[in-house]
Protein backbone atom coordinates (compact mmCIF):
# COMPACT_ATOMS: atom_id res chain seq x y z
CA UNK A 1 0.00 0.00 0.00
CA UNK A 2 1.27 3.67 -0.60
CA UNK A 3 0.21 7.25 1.18
CA UNK A 4 0.10 9.68 -2.02
CA UNK A 5 -0.57 13.21 -2.56
CA UNK A 6 -1.45 15.29 0.87
CA UNK A 7 -1.92 13.78 4.18
CA UNK A 8 -5.44 13.41 5.25
CA UNK A 9 -6.15 13.06 9.08
CA UNK A 10 -7.34 8.93 9.47
CA UNK A 11 -4.43 7.80 6.45
CA UNK A 12 -2.73 6.19 9.60
CA UNK A 13 -6.47 4.27 10.67
CA UNK A 14 -6.87 3.08 7.10
CA UNK A 15 -2.94 1.49 6.97
CA UNK A 16 -4.17 -0.38 9.97
CA UNK A 17 -6.87 -2.02 8.37
CA UNK A 18 -5.24 -2.89 5.27
CA UNK A 19 -3.09 -4.14 7.18
CA UNK A 20 -4.74 -6.46 9.75
CA UNK A 21 -8.01 -7.33 6.96
CA UNK A 22 -5.00 -8.48 4.69
CA UNK A 23 -3.03 -10.75 7.20
CA UNK A 24 -6.61 -11.88 8.06
CA UNK A 25 -6.94 -13.03 4.84
CA UNK A 26 -3.77 -14.92 4.46
CA UNK A 27 -2.16 -12.16 2.21
CA UNK A 28 1.68 -10.29 3.50
CA UNK A 29 1.31 -6.97 3.56
CA UNK A 30 4.42 -4.24 2.28
CA UNK A 31 3.80 -0.11 2.81
CA UNK A 32 6.03 1.75 0.27
CA UNK A 33 7.99 4.91 1.80
CA UNK A 34 7.61 8.43 0.57
CA UNK A 35 4.53 7.92 -1.52
CA UNK A 36 4.95 7.69 -5.74
CA UNK A 37 8.67 8.63 -5.20
CA UNK A 38 9.43 5.64 -3.10
CA UNK A 39 7.36 3.33 -5.21
CA UNK A 40 10.09 4.24 -8.19
CA UNK A 41 13.07 4.59 -6.05
CA UNK A 42 11.98 0.75 -4.42
CA UNK A 43 11.40 2.04 -0.86
CA UNK A 44 9.55 -0.68 0.21
CA UNK A 45 9.12 -2.73 3.84
CA UNK A 46 7.51 -5.48 5.34
CA UNK A 47 4.28 -4.64 7.58
CA UNK A 48 2.09 -6.69 10.15
CA UNK A 49 -0.10 -6.38 12.71
CA UNK A 50 2.52 -4.93 15.56
CA UNK A 51 3.73 -2.71 12.40
CA UNK A 52 0.32 -0.44 12.78
CA UNK A 53 -0.06 -0.78 16.68
CA UNK A 54 -0.98 2.84 18.36
CA UNK A 55 -1.59 4.39 14.91
CA UNK A 56 -5.41 4.33 14.83
CA UNK A 57 -5.46 7.74 16.88
CA UNK A 58 -2.48 9.42 15.11
CA UNK A 59 -3.07 11.99 12.50
CA UNK A 60 -0.45 12.34 9.41
CA UNK A 61 1.00 8.78 7.79
CA UNK A 62 3.62 6.70 9.03
CA UNK A 63 4.36 5.44 5.30
CA UNK A 64 5.04 9.70 4.69
CA UNK A 65 3.82 11.06 1.80
CA UNK A 66 5.30 13.29 -1.19
CA UNK A 67 3.77 15.12 -4.33
CA UNK A 68 5.43 12.83 -7.41
CA UNK A 69 5.80 14.72 -10.61
CA UNK A 70 7.76 12.04 -11.91
CA UNK A 71 5.51 9.72 -11.93
CA UNK A 72 3.64 11.66 -14.78
CA UNK A 73 6.38 10.51 -16.97
CA UNK A 74 7.02 7.26 -18.71
CA UNK A 75 10.35 7.02 -16.92
CA UNK A 76 8.56 7.23 -13.39
CA UNK A 77 5.81 4.90 -14.44
CA UNK A 78 8.45 2.14 -15.62
CA UNK A 79 10.24 2.50 -11.96
CA UNK A 80 7.23 2.17 -10.35
CA UNK A 81 6.43 -1.07 -12.51
CA UNK A 82 9.90 -2.21 -11.83
CA UNK A 83 9.57 -1.90 -8.49
CA UNK A 84 6.01 -3.72 -8.32
CA UNK A 85 8.06 -6.43 -10.22
CA UNK A 86 11.09 -6.81 -8.26
CA UNK A 87 9.33 -7.17 -5.00
CA UNK A 88 6.64 -9.94 -6.21
CA UNK A 89 3.94 -7.20 -5.42
CA UNK A 90 0.75 -8.76 -7.00
CA UNK A 91 -1.33 -5.28 -6.22
CA UNK A 92 -1.50 -2.25 -4.93
CA UNK A 93 -3.42 -0.27 -2.42
CA UNK A 94 -3.27 3.61 -2.92
CA UNK A 95 -4.55 5.76 -0.25
CA UNK A 96 -5.12 9.23 -1.27
CA UNK A 97 -7.40 11.65 -3.31
CA UNK A 98 -8.45 12.61 -6.84
CA UNK A 99 -4.51 12.81 -8.45
CA UNK A 100 -3.11 10.04 -6.61
CA UNK A 101 -6.06 8.06 -8.65
CA UNK A 102 -5.04 9.47 -11.28
CA UNK A 103 -1.43 7.67 -11.16
CA UNK A 104 -2.88 4.69 -9.83
CA UNK A 105 -4.65 3.91 -13.42
CA UNK A 106 -1.43 4.73 -14.89
CA UNK A 107 0.79 2.46 -12.92
CA UNK A 108 -1.72 -0.24 -13.72
CA UNK A 109 -1.72 0.55 -17.44
CA UNK A 110 2.01 0.25 -17.28
CA UNK A 111 2.42 -2.37 -14.47
CA UNK A 112 -0.59 -4.87 -15.28
CA UNK A 113 -0.76 -5.37 -11.48
CA UNK A 114 -4.21 -5.21 -10.41
CA UNK A 115 -4.97 -1.60 -8.36
CA UNK A 116 -7.55 -0.64 -5.51
CA UNK A 117 -8.01 3.31 -4.49
CA UNK A 118 -9.50 4.09 -1.15
CA UNK A 119 -10.41 8.08 -0.74
CA UNK A 120 -8.43 9.72 1.54
CA UNK A 121 -8.53 13.83 1.22
CA UNK A 122 -9.36 16.92 2.97
CA UNK A 123 -10.85 18.03 -0.15
CA UNK A 124 -13.63 15.54 -0.18
CA UNK A 125 -13.26 16.16 -4.82
CA UNK A 126 -13.42 12.25 -5.42
CA UNK A 127 -16.43 11.53 -7.76
CA UNK A 128 -18.32 8.24 -6.64
CA UNK A 129 -17.14 8.78 -3.25
CA UNK A 130 -19.79 11.16 -1.06
CA UNK A 131 -17.21 11.40 1.58
CA UNK A 132 -12.92 10.72 1.73
CA UNK A 133 -11.28 9.91 4.72
CA UNK A 134 -10.03 12.67 6.21
CA UNK A 135 -12.63 15.56 5.05
CA UNK A 136 -14.61 15.22 8.55
CA UNK A 137 -11.55 15.51 10.78
CA UNK A 138 -10.31 18.55 9.14
CA UNK A 139 -13.81 20.70 8.85
CA UNK A 140 -13.90 19.23 12.73
CA UNK A 141 -10.56 21.72 13.10
CA UNK A 142 -11.93 24.58 10.90
CA UNK A 143 -15.11 24.43 12.56
CA UNK A 144 -13.26 24.67 16.39
CA UNK A 145 -10.85 27.82 14.72
CA UNK A 146 -13.79 29.77 13.48
CA UNK A 147 -16.01 29.54 16.44
CA UNK A 148 -13.01 31.03 18.57
CA UNK A 149 -12.78 33.52 16.63
CA UNK A 150 -16.25 34.20 16.33
CA UNK A 151 -15.85 35.00 20.19
CA UNK A 152 -13.13 37.24 19.44
CA UNK A 153 -15.39 38.81 17.01
CA UNK A 154 -18.35 39.11 19.34
CA UNK A 155 -16.09 40.79 22.03
CA UNK A 156 -14.76 43.65 19.41
CA UNK A 157 -17.33 43.83 17.09
CA UNK A 158 -15.52 43.03 14.47
CA UNK A 159 -15.55 41.34 10.75
CA UNK A 160 -13.44 38.37 10.38
CA UNK A 161 -12.44 36.58 6.78
CA UNK A 162 -11.47 33.03 7.55
CA UNK A 163 -9.44 31.21 4.72
CA UNK A 164 -9.49 27.50 4.76
CA UNK A 165 -7.64 24.89 2.41
CA UNK A 166 -9.34 24.31 -1.13
CA UNK A 167 -7.15 25.55 -3.85
CA UNK A 168 -9.90 24.03 -6.29
CA UNK A 169 -13.24 23.43 -4.75
CA UNK A 170 -15.00 24.19 -1.99
CA UNK A 171 -16.60 21.49 -0.22
CA UNK A 172 -14.53 22.16 3.33
CA UNK A 173 -15.09 25.88 3.09
CA UNK A 174 -19.16 24.57 2.42
CA UNK A 175 -19.63 22.73 5.19
CA UNK A 176 -17.52 25.16 7.78
CA UNK A 177 -19.53 27.70 6.46
CA UNK A 178 -22.99 25.96 7.61
CA UNK A 179 -21.63 24.85 10.61
CA UNK A 180 -20.49 27.81 11.86
CA UNK A 181 -23.42 30.18 10.80
CA UNK A 182 -21.15 31.95 8.90
CA UNK A 183 -22.93 34.84 7.33
CA UNK A 184 -21.33 34.47 3.88
CA UNK A 185 -18.84 31.53 1.80
CA UNK A 186 -16.78 32.19 -1.06
CA UNK A 187 -15.99 29.00 -3.34
CA UNK A 188 -14.73 28.59 -6.53
CA UNK A 189 -18.05 27.25 -7.38
CA UNK A 190 -19.98 30.27 -6.75
CA UNK A 191 -18.78 33.64 -8.11
CA UNK A 192 -20.25 36.34 -5.22
CA UNK A 193 -21.02 40.18 -5.93
CA UNK A 194 -18.19 41.78 -3.14
CA UNK A 195 -19.38 44.98 -3.87
CA UNK A 196 -22.87 43.70 -2.56
CA UNK A 197 -21.26 41.91 0.24
CA UNK A 198 -19.50 45.54 1.52
CA UNK A 199 -23.39 47.24 1.18
CA UNK A 200 -24.83 44.34 3.15
CA UNK A 201 -22.15 44.72 5.94
CA UNK A 202 -22.46 48.40 5.98
CA UNK A 203 -26.48 48.11 6.29
CA UNK A 204 -25.56 45.05 9.08
CA UNK A 205 -23.48 47.82 10.71
CA UNK A 206 -26.34 50.28 10.75
CA UNK A 207 -28.53 47.63 12.10
CA UNK A 208 -26.35 47.20 15.35
CA UNK A 209 -24.49 43.72 13.91
CA UNK A 210 -20.94 44.12 13.70
CA UNK A 211 -20.27 40.33 14.92
CA UNK A 212 -19.07 39.12 10.84
CA UNK A 213 -18.24 35.89 9.45
CA UNK A 214 -17.14 35.09 6.32
CA UNK A 215 -15.51 31.78 5.31
CA UNK A 216 -12.99 31.92 2.18
CA UNK A 217 -11.97 28.62 0.15
CA UNK A 218 -8.02 29.53 -0.64
CA UNK A 219 -8.94 28.77 -4.34
CA UNK A 220 -11.44 31.51 -4.86
CA UNK A 221 -9.24 34.64 -4.82
CA UNK A 222 -6.99 36.37 -2.82
CA UNK A 223 -7.87 36.30 0.75
CA UNK A 224 -5.55 39.88 1.88
CA UNK A 225 -6.92 41.14 -1.11
CA UNK A 226 -10.48 40.11 -0.26
CA UNK A 227 -10.19 41.71 3.25
CA UNK A 228 -9.15 45.21 2.37
CA UNK A 229 -11.37 45.52 -0.54
CA UNK A 230 -14.17 44.82 1.94
CA UNK A 231 -12.65 47.04 4.61
CA UNK A 232 -12.29 49.73 2.13
CA UNK A 233 -15.19 49.63 0.40
CA UNK A 234 -17.89 48.97 3.59
CA UNK A 235 -16.06 51.13 6.15
CA UNK A 236 -15.76 48.42 8.84
CA UNK A 237 -12.22 46.77 9.34
CA UNK A 238 -11.96 43.25 8.03
CA UNK A 239 -9.19 41.26 9.51
CA UNK A 240 -7.97 37.44 7.62
CA UNK A 241 -6.98 34.46 9.43
CA UNK A 242 -6.07 32.32 7.36
CA UNK A 243 -5.94 28.77 9.16
CA UNK A 244 -3.51 27.12 6.49
CA UNK A 245 -2.17 23.68 7.75
CA UNK A 246 -3.54 22.63 10.86
CA UNK A 247 -6.55 21.62 9.07
CA UNK A 248 -4.46 18.31 7.69
CA UNK A 249 -3.22 17.69 11.30
CA UNK A 250 -4.31 16.22 14.97
CA UNK A 251 -6.27 12.92 15.50
CA UNK A 252 -8.86 12.19 13.32
CA UNK A 253 -12.74 12.20 14.38
CA UNK A 254 -14.57 9.14 14.84
CA UNK A 255 -16.32 9.35 11.18
CA UNK A 256 -13.04 9.43 10.24
CA UNK A 257 -11.70 6.25 11.53
CA UNK A 258 -14.86 4.48 10.74
CA UNK A 259 -14.60 5.22 6.98
CA UNK A 260 -11.10 4.21 7.11
CA UNK A 261 -11.65 0.88 9.12
CA UNK A 262 -15.00 0.14 6.39
CA UNK A 263 -13.02 1.08 3.31
CA UNK A 264 -9.72 -0.63 4.47
CA UNK A 265 -11.54 -3.91 5.05
CA UNK A 266 -13.40 -2.96 1.56
CA UNK A 267 -10.10 -2.55 -0.73
CA UNK A 268 -8.52 -5.99 0.55
CA UNK A 269 -12.45 -8.21 -0.49
CA UNK A 270 -12.50 -5.66 -3.71
CA UNK A 271 -8.82 -7.22 -4.95
CA UNK A 272 -9.73 -10.60 -3.70
CA UNK A 273 -13.14 -10.65 -5.71
CA UNK A 274 -10.62 -9.79 -8.97
CA UNK A 275 -10.91 -6.05 -9.04
CA UNK A 276 -8.13 -4.98 -11.13
CA UNK A 277 -8.75 -1.23 -11.46
CA UNK A 278 -11.02 0.82 -9.06
CA UNK A 279 -12.00 2.43 -5.45
CA UNK A 280 -14.15 2.06 -2.72
CA UNK A 281 -16.52 4.46 -2.22
CA UNK A 282 -19.36 5.71 0.61
CA UNK A 283 -22.92 5.98 -1.27
CA UNK A 284 -25.60 6.72 0.74
CA UNK A 285 -24.90 4.21 3.64
CA UNK A 286 -23.10 1.41 1.27
CA UNK A 287 -19.80 1.25 0.38
CA UNK A 288 -19.35 0.78 -3.45
CA UNK A 289 -16.81 -0.11 -6.15
CA UNK A 290 -16.42 2.49 -8.82
CA UNK A 291 -14.22 1.97 -11.55
CA UNK A 292 -11.17 3.70 -11.57
CA UNK A 293 -11.81 5.39 -15.17
CA UNK A 294 -14.96 6.56 -14.16
CA UNK A 295 -13.40 8.34 -11.26
CA UNK A 296 -10.74 10.06 -13.14
CA UNK A 297 -12.63 11.42 -15.97
CA UNK A 298 -15.91 12.91 -13.71
CA UNK A 299 -15.85 15.74 -11.37
CA UNK A 300 -17.80 15.62 -8.18
CA UNK A 301 -20.46 18.72 -8.03
CA UNK A 302 -20.53 20.85 -5.14
CA UNK A 303 -23.82 20.73 -3.06
CA UNK A 304 -25.39 23.38 -4.50
CA UNK A 305 -28.73 23.47 -2.57
CA UNK A 306 -26.92 23.30 0.94
CA UNK A 307 -25.05 26.31 -0.30
CA UNK A 308 -28.61 28.22 -0.74
CA UNK A 309 -29.33 26.65 3.10
CA UNK A 310 -26.03 27.96 4.29
CA UNK A 311 -27.15 31.78 3.19
CA UNK A 312 -30.89 31.58 4.09
CA UNK A 313 -30.47 30.40 7.90
CA UNK A 314 -27.27 32.71 7.86
CA UNK A 315 -28.38 36.57 7.67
Amino acid sequence: MVTSGGDASGMNATIRSVVRCAIDQGLDPVGIERGYSGLILNQVIPMNRRSVSGIINQGGTILKTTRCEEIKTKEGLEGAARTLESNAIDALVVIGGDGSFRGAQDIRKTSGRPVVGIPASIDNDVWGADETVGFDSAVNVAVRSTDNLRDTAYSHDRTFLVEVMGRVRGFIALEVGLCTGAEYTLMPEVREDLNKIAQDLRESGHRGKKCIIIIVAEGYGDSREIASYLSQESGIETRLSVLGYIQRGGSPTARSRRLAATFGASAIEALLQGEEASIVGLQGNEIKIVQLSETISRRKEIDLELYRLSRNISQ
